[in-house]
């Protein structure tokens, strides 16, 4: 069986050895941070959680038995247990009436926004229409194809500053157009 670095950090950690937690929160702490966030869901929490997670580690580093397991599997056992212990604890979401209510409120556009998107839509539209066709293109794969312009000049075969100055002309443009 090949050597375990975490479990030798921790016996060292165990001993108080404070340059093997440093070395012991740098070699894991990005691992327990996902196994946190997908817990959580949310980075604040999983952050404070992280914390804990590493001063139980400090405080509790001589209990660990490596015979058991590999330092990984008990550093991310720590993690989770202290994950569902949080998730237990806290209150109930949608307890509240107003939040209930608001779970279940329709979000969907209304009738008028649907109508003054729709029209925006169709003066974009024309506004593109203003635009010479290659260059209206090269300004769809940029913007809403996320092209790069080297991939633009390469499929226009122009120079990339020309691909360049095609954008940003084009831009001013549209711009001028929609304030029109």
């Amino acid at each position: 069986m090949e050597p375990d670095p975490v479990a030798l950090l921790i016996a060292k950690v165990a001993a108080q050895d404070r340059a093997a937690f440093r070395l012991l929160y740098t070699q894991t702490s990005s691992k327990l941070m996902g196994v946190l966030l997908r817990m959580f869901g949310q980075r604040a929490e999983a952050e404070d959680a992280l914390q804990e997670v590493y001063t139980r580690v400090w405080l509790r580093a001589d209990r660990f038995d490596a015979s058991k397991g590999r330092g990984m599997t008990w550093l991310i056992a720590i993690s989770r247990n202290l994950a569902i212990d949080r998730l237990r604890t806290k209150p109930d979401a949608t307890a509240d009436d107003e939040d209930a209510i608001a779970a279940v409120a329709d979000t969907a556009p209304r009738a008028e926004t649907r109508l003054i998107a729709a029209g925006e839509a169709r003066r974009i539209t024309d506004c593109f229409a203003t635009l010479e066709p290659d260059r209206a293109e090269a300004l769809r794969g940029a913007y809403l194809s996320g092209l790069s312009y080297i991939d633009l000049a390469a499929r226009h075969a122009v120079p990339l500053n020309t691909m360049r100055t095609w954008l940003r002309r084009s831009l001013v443009k549209l711009r001028e157009c929609m304030d029109a």
